[in-house]
């Protein structure tokens, strides 16, 4: 009997589902807004109507559901810690309702994790053990693979980079709050209100209430030295970053994906060069590949499918893509 897997994506804005088969390869998919506004229960409902239209209709065995959730989100109890983006949501056992709810297994892992699982197992990530994802967008995330396994730590909540802390000028910050697409929209405004001139003006119409990270990147493409500056700086920022997990982790290749990552060279060049100077050895980046993701808007959806496979994430990667291509 041939089995399949359902991947859920829980979103501030979108919740989407699919089927897949045991190769997750995408065999339905829907999507529904996830009005989190409307209150807790009502989201939970909405998210058990998407699965029971993915269930399948043939005879086919479901090997269980995976779920990508924001974090703080704890993988090992399936809880649903404290999103920023969910309203009413705190502390809720995910795993544990729709287990009773569909009687499957059931694995719940933070977005960030989940998509690094994907690039690992089907995505540009595939055949290597030692791995970092990062996603540079409205935040920064990562998933980490170390040997083969994905790094969890006690309860779930390791590999927060986004997060690391960083000292800007005299401030305690950390890397998402000093090179995340907000922090390029506050640095773009802050220098534009000082004076300086920028296309920037003109691409939001004069309003910088309508100055974002993406309105940014869309000058850095047309030349403007203010954006290119900017941007400039937030791919050192990244690089540092970088550095300090070469350090910690001596990956073979580092992963990026996210809208901000999308500006291409006038990033990654910066971040190239603080990561050959500011590495303590050149062995950690001679042989090092960086590159972009490779499964689009997809990642979330496979990843949380490859939840199942993998067991939450703790079965060796490069063994269950080896695996799933035998099937």
């Amino acid at each position: 009997m041939a089995e399949v897997i359902i991947g859920v994506d829980l979103g501030g804005t979108r919740v989407r589902a699919a089927r897949l088969d045991q190769q997750l390869n995408i065999l339905a998919r829907e999507e529904t807004l996830t009005q989190d506004e409307e209150g807790l229960a009502a989201t939970l409902e909405r998210i058990k109507t998407l699965i029971r239209r993915m269930m399948p209709q043939d005879g086919a065995q479901v090997a269980g559901i995976g779920v990508s959730a924001p974090g703080p989100t704890n993988p090992v109890t399936g809880v649903v810690v404290a999103p920023p983006n969910l309203k009413g949501w705190h502390n809720v056992p995910l795993g544990d309702i729709l287990h009773e709810t569909f009687g499957v297994p059931v694995y719940v892992g933070n977005d960030a994790n989940v998509a690094g699982l994907a690039e690992a197992i089907r995505g540009a990530g595939q055949g290597y053990r030692h791995l970092i994802f990062t996603t540079v967008s409205t935040g920064i995330g990562s998933g980490i693979i170390v040997d083969g396994r994905m790094l969890l730590g006690k309860v779930g909540l390791a590999a927060e980079a986004g997060h690391m802390i960083i000292l800007a000028g005299d401030r305690v910050s950390t890397l998402e709050k000093e090179a995340a697409g907000p922090a390029l929209a506050r640095k773009a405004r802050a220098r534009i209100e000082k004076g300086e001139k920028s296309l920037i003006r003109d691409l939001v119409g004069g309003d910088l209430d309508e100055l974002s990270g993406m309105i940014v990147g869309q000058a850095v493409q047309q030349g403007d030295p203010l954006a290119l500056d900017i941007v400039r700086e937030a791919g050192t920022i990244i690089g540092l970053g970088m550095v300090t997990l070469l350090h910690l982790f001596n990956p073979e290749i580092l992963l990026f994906g996210g809208g901000v990552s999308q500006i291409g060279e006038p990033l990654f060049a910066p971040m190239r060069e603080a990561i050959r100077q500011h590495a303590i050895d050149s062995s950690y980046w001679e042989d090092l590949r960086i590159e972009p993701v490779a499964l689009g808007e997809n990642v979330s959806i496979v990843g949380a499918a490859a939840l199942v496979p993998t067991r939450g994430g703790v079965e060796d990667v490069t063994e269950v893509a080896a695996k799933l291509s035998r099937v």
